[in-house]
């Protein structure tokens, strides 16, 4: 994003035109000993984090990275990550929910601010709110050496093409405009399903992403995409899950995609299952903490013995739609029978 989209995002995300401190979009994040990642956004703030890690790891391999939850800090923890190790690694401490600090947070950060670590690096997570505004104050009054990272929600729907074309630059590869259009078309009330077909477009498809392509796996719809599909389906509501499915198929949605789409959301679902906690549960899963919340609101009413025949009753449709079965169609609609029942009901 450039400097006015810049300035754009900065004003909608609500922070001081007064702060002292480089406030910058989320794909201009450097390192830096303090870096507040602020905004509602939290796909643009997982992006800013991962890629902070990655340069940080780029110049030390052994970065120890920590993690830390905002409403459960207690104090000292913060002093105790930061200090001197006998090694002397690089450190990248993650506080997610500063939103919610506590007591503890608030002053261990106002205390760490006048006398920062030594090739460390602490990340602070705010989405929104007044809670801790004097740590924000603080941070933003150029204490610490800080930078802010603005991640304000992308309502335009040319600021979410511009989200589009850094992920898809970012993997050395390029996307024509009118595949750039249908693409942001198809996805634009939910930025995660967007930088997950971004990512799936990336991994299945060599070369540039051309409008043929996306027509392919996305059909070139708006209202109905695989995702609404599977969300109807995972929901319980079979009878809207098969509408949507006719309606996608008529767009000229291919099968093969679809399933993909089940298999991204159920599969997630499984590794959440079980497992407590924010920010430490979503770093040892390899999610963002957006994927945990989603997969915890899409486990309502489902049980472990429902996820394990849903996952065999994906791995039959995936060979299905590719030419197991003379009817990828009848395969999809038992699938979403499957999924809709949350597994309890396996058709034949």
């Amino acid at each position: 994003m450039g400097g006015a989209v810049a300035a754009r995002t900065g004003a909608r995300g609500g922070t001081r035109a007064s702060a002292a401190i480089p406030q910058l979009p989320w794909n201009q994040v450097r390192p830096a000993p303090v870096v507040l990642i602020s905004g509602p956004e939290d796909v643009l703030a997982d992006r800013a984090s991962g890629m902070l890690r990655d340069l940080l790891r780029a110049e030390d391999p052994d970065l120890e990275v920590s993690e830390i939850s905002g409403d459960a800090y207690q104090r000292g923890e913060l002093i105790t990550l930061a200090s001197p190790s006998l090694f002397g690694e690089a450190r990248l401490i993650r506080i997610d929910g500063a939103e919610k600090a506590t007591d503890d947070l608030i002053l261990d950060v106002l205390d760490y601010l006048s006398q920062t670590a030594e090739s460390t690096t602490v990340v602070l997570r705010h989405r929104s709110g007044v809670r801790g505004k004097k740590m924000l104050d603080a941070i933003r009054s150029g204490q610490g050496g800080a930078i802010e990272i603005v991640c304000a929600e992308l309502k335009r729907e040319s600021d979410k093409q511009e989200f589009v074309q850094a992920e898809i630059r970012a993997a050395g590869r390029k996307i024509a405009p009118r595949a750039l259009r249908s693409l942001v078309a198809a996805f634009s009330d939910d930025l995660g399903e967007l930088s997950a077909a971004c990512r799936q477009l990336l991994a299945d498809t060599p070369g540039d992403i051309t409008e043929a392509v996306v027509a392919k796996y996305y059909g070139g719809r708006v209202e109905t995409n695989a995702f609404e599909v599977a969300d109807a389906a995972i929901a319980g509501r079979h009878g809207d899950a098969l509408v949507a499915l006719r309606h996608a198929l008529d767009s000229g949605a291919d099968p093969v995609p679809m399933v993909a789409a089940f298999a991204m959301k159920i599969r997630t679902m499984a590794k959440v299952s079980g497992v407590r906690g924010g920010g430490q549960a979503a770093a040892s899963l390899g999610l963002a903490p957006w994927q945990v919340d989603r997969a915890r609101r899409d486990l309502a009413g489902w049980s472990d013995e429902g996820l394990q025949r849903a996952i065999v009753a994906l791995a039959r449709t995936d060979a299905a739609v590719k030419g197991a079965e003379r009817d990828p169609v009848f395969a999809l609609e038992r699938l979403i029978g499957v999924i809709a029942a949350r597994g309890r009901d396996l058709a034949s």
